[in-house]
């Protein structure tokens, strides 16, 4: 981290603190500041500031009043403080914030409806959970529980399916990726995926799936393969508990282009006499074994204003639509409704949409009379349509263009719309739209370029499982795209986008898992030439609750690269970046930033990416300061300019910030490119017992003890494990080193790489034990000599928070346990061979 950003911060933790006091002292009486690090919901704040003021003599009650933090919060103290009071000294609050699996659950036994609505609406985005322990550890009824959960607002299908049984896991091909969904999981555990072409040998690492605390699922997508293709794909999901669910299937990407029925290959000329081409008229549908295929053969589809749409597909199903040129169209040039299976390629369609025949304070009407500006008209609309397929086509030239902000919220055309909630569910989302050049021009700008409907419902926009990739989308006075919604498995990436007042817009995102993946978006502004964000995000708890990816775009821009929106007042977000280069200009109140994030969510991080404001030379960050890693060339001016002008947008990482089938290869030779050569072995961190403060690991210490002997030696006891609160970072190359003596038949003995305070399998080396579990190192400890040396980098990368010391023997009782284990000279070492000798590389940004 910079020495500037480190004063930064420091500055502005000072002013905090002062502001802070100064509020409190205006209190009619004093509160305890709480604090709210491990946070991230109304209900674990409520917890928290109720536990840091219990003991200084107020009432419960007067301290929620005098409660002056988040509004989200000030809501829901306001709606339900009876119920928060007894919830609190119940001790049922305590289990939104605990991890412990000997968690106290009977308290919940006497819940009461209005408790039960007030636990709701308190931890939003854990809706499969607490409907989960409200059915298990209540007296409450089936009916009394779905009551209290809509009364607390949820959503009445999330409430009915999570407290059945659950959905099917599901595995959705599109053509250059497959999205997967694990139901039925539980929040603290780990996934791995690798996948491969069935006629190759060698495994990909795939990246690892997100918690989806809607429905208590896993969730992620495979990206960047062939279409047509079998692929082989194993996941495994390990518990906290050391448990391993494996899944080994195979799937079949969607072809390039679809089937096609020989018998219904129709040439434009043939079918079309003027005015709308209308398929439901002309009865023209294919089925799953072929599609009908109409192809344009050099005439233009001229439609009037009396036509709703210039093409109406209407609900026929299996039908492509190849080289047409559109033009007119009352409203849209191509309308489809709850159909699937639709195939547009190669369309050029322009001049649709109603014509300006009111102008009240800048807004379009059709008609003096009618109350309702002109919104929505749109080159191509999909309602409540999916499996579709839009690709090399040109929207251009609507015929009316939409308002900017000073007149409100802008309305008017877009050049695509998309509402892929079809009514069967298995023809929902599945949209690709690819390789298209949307645009607008200064003078006439589309509102959205692409547009989701009913973007604040989990039935909205995209819905699931679809790409938007390889596209050009530029002029709009809003958004440049909308995958408002659900955002299951929707996926950004490969577009440049230019000339919107946002970019992207994620806001809300009601399910999730979205990524925003290798985009370049610059040089943004409606007609008046004010913008706001490449990407806008915000909804997390008024319509919680999904997580964004965002990795290695090139984003510059002159206000933010990452901003918040409200979405019915509320602007949390909770978003993952690494290895963005992040671009801003200009200076003050929520302007400049990386990342504008006022809320701070506790779940978002910032890793490795290039952060840089040119008017104050340094990076500039509204965010939760913990979970930012800085890249070391944030503030390297001359680098950054060099990325810049640069056609190739090549950025240089250390090998353990690789993300795993994202990162793009800097040439064609191999995934990744060298840039410094060393064969040099460094000391990079020793364990100086002394020196790090120690305390039992999540809750794994049954009995026994630490002793701390000297600053290198630490002794352990009994079934124990401890964790030392550390910083470092693990790379590819990174070798753990140390003396190991184990007494006694103990089950584990080992050594934990860990992230959060949570059990993690795959995070911790075993090197003695009879009970099989972890990273299998047992072939590095030789009893006779103490010594180790196990490449630690291979299993686990990235940033460590905690080193965890490990003996456990859960079946030996306490009184006849006489395990112990004796750890000496603990240090990460950096030993580059001829297999890894290089430590930096040379990723790709941008559009591939």
């Amino acid at each position: 981290m910079n020495y500037y950003f480190q004063t930064h911060i420091k500055s502005r933790c000072i002013f905090i603190a002062f502001f802070t006091i100064f509020l409190f002292s205006c209190a009619s009486h004093t509160t305890k500041k709480a604090t709210y690090s491990e946070a991230s919901q109304p209900g674990s704040v409520i917890q928290l500031y109720l536990a840091d003021n219990d003991n200084n003599g107020v009432p419960i009650q007067e301290s929620l009043k005098a409660y002056k933090g988040s509004s989200n919060v000030k809501k829901r103290i306001k709606a339900y403080n009876t119920e928060i009071e007894s919830l609190y000294l119940s001790g049922v609050l305590q289990l939104g914030i605990s991890k412990s699996n000997q968690a106290n659950y009977s308290v919940l036994e006497n819940l009461s409806v209005n408790e039960a609505a007030a636990l709701f609406s308190l931890f939003p985005i854990d809706t499969a959970k607490w409907m989960n322990l409200v059915s298990t550890h209540s007296n409450l009824d089936k009916n009394e529980t779905y009551e209290a959960a809509i009364t607390a607002g949820l959503d009445p299908s999330v409430v009915f399916v999570a407290a059945a049984s659950g959905f099917a896991n599901s595995v959705t091909p599109l053509i250059n990726s497959i999205g997967l969904v694990f139901y039925g999981q539980d929040e603290y555990s780990t996934t791995q995926v690798q996948f491969k072409p069935e006629s190759e040998t060698d495994w990909t690492q795939g990246l690892e799936l997100t918690w989806e605390p809607i429905y208590g699922a896993f969730a992620g997508s495979i990206v960047y393969l062939e279409p047509d293709t079998i692929y082989d794909i194993e996941v495994a999901i390990t518990d906290s508990s050391g448990n391993v669910e494996e899944y080994s299937f195979q799937q079949q990407t969607q072809p390039n282009s679809p089937p096609i029925d020989p018998n219904k290959i129709y040439y434009l000329s043939d079918i079309y006499s003027g005015g709308q081409l209308d398929l439901e008229a002309l009865n023209i549908q294919g089925s799953k074994d072929g599609y009908a295929k109409i192809i344009g053969d050099g005439q233009v589809i001229q439609a009037n204003s009396e036509v709703l749409s210039a093409v109406n597909i209407g609900s026929q199903a299996y039908v492509m639509l190849e080289n047409l040129t559109i033009r007119g169209g009352q409203r849209y040039g191509i309308f489809a409704k709850k159909t699937h299976h639709i195939w547009i390629k190669g369309c050029d369609i322009a001049e649709y949409g109603r014509v300006a025949k009111d102008m009240r304070n800048n807004i379009a009407y059709s008609s003096t009379t009618n109350n309702s500006p002109i919104n929505y008209d749109s080159g191509i609309y999909l309602e409540r349509s999916g499996v579709a397929v839009v690709e090399e086509c040109e929207v251009h030239s609507p015929n009316l263009g939409a308002n900017s902000w000073v007149y409100g919220h802008p309305k008017g055309p877009n050049a695509m719309q998309v509402w892929a909630y079809h009514p069967e569910e298995q023809y929902r989302g599945q949209m690709i739209v690819r390789n298209n050049r949307f645009y607008g021009t200064q003078d006439r700008r589309f509102n959205d370029v692409i547009e989701g409907r009913k973007n604040f419902e989990r039935t909205g926009g995209f819905v699931r499982d679809s790409a938007i990739y390889g596209n050009y989308l530029a002029y709009a006075n809003d958004d440049l795209i909308e995958i408002d919604g659900s955002q299951q498995n929707v996926l950004v990436y490969d577009n440049e986008m230019t000339q919107g007042y946002a970019g992207i817009s994620i806001a809300p995102n009601m399910l999730g898992p979205s990524y925003i993946f290798h985009n370049h978006i610059y040089d943004l502004g409606d007609e008046t030439g004010k913008e706001w964000t490449a990407i806008k995000a915000g909804g997390l708890i008024a319509k919680p609750a999904g997580r964004t990816y965002i990795y290695e775009n090139f984003i510059d821009v002159e206000r933010n690269a990452i901003a918040a929106s409200g979405v019915n007042g509320d602007t949390t977000f909770w978003v993952t970046t690494q290895n963005n280069v992040f671009l801003t200009q200009k200076t003050g109140y929520s302007v400049g930033y990386c990342i504008f994030d006022k809320e701070k969510y506790i779940g978002s991080s910032s890793t490795n990416d290039i952060c840089y404001n040119k008017n104050t030379v340094d990076a500039r960050y509204e965010f939760n300061w913990d979970n930012i890693i800085e890249h070391p060339s944030s503030d390297d001016l001359s680098y950054i300019e060099e990325l810049k002008s640069s056609n190739e947008k090549l950025l240089e990482i250390e090998v353990g910030f690789v993300i795993p089938n994202i990162s793009a290869m800097a040439d064609e030779g191999s995934l990744l490119s060298p840039m410094s050569p060393s064969s040099v072995t460094e000391e990079l961190w020793s364990l100086v017992a002394t020196a790090y403060e120690h305390s039992p690991f999540s809750n794994q210490l049954k009995y026994g003890t630490t002793i701390v002997e000297d600053e290198n030696t630490v002794v352990l006891t009994g079934n124990n494990w401890t964790k030392f609160e550390v910083d470092f970072t693990v790379t590819l190359d990174t070798v753990l080193e140390l003396e190991l003596a184990v007494d006694g038949s103990p089950e584990i003995v080992g050594v934990g790489f860990e992230d959060n305070n949570s059990v993690t399998g795959q995070r911790v080396a075993q090197f003695a034990g009879k009970q099989k579990w972890g990273i299998d190192a047992s072939s590095y400890y030789d009893k006779s000599k103490p010594n180790i040396s196990f490449p630690i980098g291979e299993y686990v990368q990235g940033q460590i928070k905690y080193l965890v010391l490990v003996l456990d023997n859960d079946n030996a009782q306490r009184t006849k346990n006489r395990d112990k284990a004796t750890f000496k000279n603990v240090s990460l070492t950096s030993k580059k061979n001829d297999k890894h000798i290089t430590d930096n590389y040379l990723i790709r940004l941008g559009p591939r």
